[in-house]
């Protein structure tokens, strides 16, 4: 039995977060986020809520239970975090610049595979896990504005 009221503020011991790298475009920025957040639903299900109903019975797709906080930075934050997604092992997902110029999956995972871990040209990162862990993964990074 739940001692919690209706009205309490639902609070979340993990995070959802996306970096997206500074300099990008608005439309870029918004493609990316999409694009990132839409592989954590199927690989880490537990992030999905109930899917939606209105008062006249229309049904629609589930979301996300918990909010998607974006930040920005420096390509050079983006490298740093990316490192530390790594060594930390959480759930992530990453957009380069190459996959800008790919229209589709397969060559986008192409794009991605020819380059080396430490030679991608990171434009955004998605990680969900401990909101603890996810603060250090984001370490130098701001709350997109």
């Amino acid at each position: 039995m739940s001692t919690h009221d209706a009205d309490d503020p639902i609070r979340f011991d993990t995070k959802i977060a996306v970096l997206l790298r500074e300099d990008l475009e608005t439309w870029q920025r918004l493609n990316v986020t999409a694009f990132l957040v839409s592989g954590l639903g199927s690989q880490v299900p537990e992030v999905i809520g109930e899917p939606y109903e209105d008062a006249d019975a229309v049904g629609y797709l589930p979301m996300f239970r918990q909010p998607v906080l974006v930040f920005e930075g420096t390509k050079e934050t983006l490298v740093n975090a990316h490192a530390r997604v790594l060594s930390r092992a959480l759930p992530r997902a990453l957009f380069t610049s190459d996959l800008f110029a790919t229209s589709n999956d397969r060559d986008n995972r192409a794009a991605v595979r020819a380059v080396p871990t430490a030679g991608l040209d990171l434009v955004g990162l998605a990680v969900y896990g401990p909101k603890n862990a996810v603060d250090k993964v984001l370490k130098g990074a701001r709350m997109h504005p």
